[in-house]
């Protein structure tokens, strides 16, 4: 259900222990572990609570007539525009993820070679972030079984929740899937099947939550934490300038709502905006004292951008239909840590939510018709593969707007992973298979461009998130990550963003500065 919002005075002297900025993974998850503290927190969220109604559910209101995208541009290279597809709600992005909740392996937190580079090792290893992600899997109610995939890192205590039911369509493609070759193991879903079902008979990839089905930012952490009265969640309010001080700490953050410009000063700051737009703020509040940007001794804010290299596959079998209804049950690693030429990794291959022949026209230029046909009997496939951080890859901003420079590194390691996968489909029994790769206008689990590290030279933030620069700001969401890995990163933004919760917990319990 949509989250409540406990109304704030308008002025320009609201205080607070801490003011986080955005809702979705990493801001819902700093709240839900600062909130049992009793320190007064504000979350200022940009967006609205997401409504309920027919366009929820309504296929072409999604996907062919963007009902939830946002009226947004940004500029690429060159300076051209276009809408880069994310989204501004409480929740965040998360409100239309596919629920997949996923661990990097433990190799991810090494430095690993790959056909297009070497992948930098992370400043914390696997079993320094493990314990957060047995919290995030319980507070997101995950649904899975660790011991079905060989490359699943160790658990401290299996999940809560069994697996997500194949549908019997996919439990048949399971077999065949063995049979080929391959491991398929349960995809782990933050979703509650038989809820997101009962609103209507479609697949949750994609498609809003307003139900409370799916386990999103808005409906696990945010509603944890809201129900704390020392919380407060303040939405159509746009941080627009963070303003420092004596000593460089973060003095007040500039926000705007109705039309109206706020202030609030708070002993700590928050980023949790999204890798893109966290960066950009931090570079539009360049000051005297910080003319590069906030954070930005290092000169790596906004670079480093990593989009996750990501293709979709329909795997068709002619003569059967496809019955399935949500069908985003399974994955395989089988080229996740070798694969390539001399062994090196490819990536992940998950199962996309049901396409219907609605969804594929709007997406692809098949006319509708071919669209129809093929959607139902098909099977969607999601390819992902490793992108690797290049300076050149960055976020700018060009007066008000945003720019992205981006070319594509480890490219070939992809092609090379939707080669291998569509090999496997048709040793299954799918004669026919296609792939689209997906470019950088899409985001496909944007990261990288505030990274965390040892080293205050090459780094944004420290191992628990908070600036190098300025002793009270934290940025946390996908931005603090060295490397993208090859999974969907969400479970990994909850984790860190509870480890850096705790920690400043701790110290503004103690009295101590941030």
């Amino acid at each position: 259900m949509p989250t409540p919002t406990r109304a704030l005075p308008k002025s320009s002297g609201e205080t607070a222990d801490a003011v986080i900025i955005g809702s979705g993974i990493g801001g819902a998850c700093m709240a839900a572990s600062l909130a049992p503290g009793g320190a007064k927190i504000v979350i200022l969220e940009r967006g609205e609570c997401l409504r309920d109604g027919a366009e929820a559910r309504d296929e072409n209101a999604i996907f062919a007539d963007g009902f939830f995208r946002p009226d947004e541009t940004w500029l690429d290279h060159s300076g051209a525009p276009f809408n880069p597809g994310n989204y501004y709600y409480v929740g965040g992005n998360s409100k239309f993820y596919g629920a997949a909740m996923l661990r990097l392996r433990e190799r991810d937190f090494r430095a690993v070679s790959h056909l297009g580079g070497v992948s930098p090792a992370w400043p914390i290893d696997y079993a320094a972030l493990a314990p957060w992600y047995q919290t995030a899997e319980a507070l997101f109610q995950v649904r899975g079984d660790a011991t079905a995939d060989p490359t699943e890192p160790p658990h401290a205590a299996p999940y809560r929740h069994p697996p997500v039911a194949d549908e019997p369509a996919i439990a048949e493609v399971r077999r065949r899937l063995k049979r080929a070759g391959v491991t398929p193991a349960p995809l782990p879903l933050a979703v509650d099947v038989g809820k997101w079902l009962a609103r209507a008979s479609t697949p949750w990839d994609s498609f809003p939550d307003t139900t409370g089905a799916k386990l999103d930012a808005e409906t696990a952490p945010l509603a944890a934490a809201l129900q704390h009265d020392n919380v407060t969640l303040i939405t159509g309010a746009r941080a627009t300038l963070l303003l420092t001080g004596a000593g460089n700490a973060v003095t007040a953050v500039e926000y705007q709502k109705g039309g109206r410009d706020h202030r609030i000063a708070a002993r700590a700051t928050v980023l949790s905006a999204g890798a893109v737009n966290s960066a950009a703020l931090l570079l539009h509040s360049a000051n005297d004292a910080n003319p590069a940007g906030l954070a930005n001794r290092s000169g790596q804010v906004g670079r480093n951008l990593m989009n996750h290299h990501a293709s979709a596959l329909l795997a068709v079998r002619p003569w059967r239909v496809n019955d399935a209804v949500y069908q985003k049950t399974l994955h395989f690693n089988d080229f996740y840590l070798r694969g390539g030429p001399g062994g090196a990794p490819l990536g992940n291959v998950q199962l996309l939510g049901k396409l219907s022949g609605g969804i594929l026209a709007a997406l692809s230029p098949l006319p509708r018709m071919l669209a129809n046909w093929t959607a139902r009997h098909a099977l969607g496939w999601y390819a992902i593969t490793e992108d690797l951080p290049a300076t050149a890859n960055r976020v700018t901003v060009d007066r008000a707007a945003i720019r992205i420079a981006y070319r594509r590194t480890n490219w070939r390691a992809h092609r090379l992973l939707v080669a291998r996968a569509k090999s496997v489909f048709r040793r299954a029994g799918f004669p026919l298979t296609l792939s689209r790769a997906f470019d950088f206008r899409t985001p496909s689990h944007q990261c990288g461009t505030t990274r965390f590290g040892d080293d205050p030279e090459s780094s944004v933030l420290d191992t628990f998130c908070r600036a190098h620069d300025h002793p009270n700001l934290f940025v946390v969401d996908a931005g603090f990550m060295p490397s993208s890995a090859a999974v969907n990163p969400a479970l990994t933004i909850a984790a860190q963003a509870l480890r850096a919760g705790d920690h400043l917990r701790a110290r503004l319990e103690a009295g101590s500065a941030p």
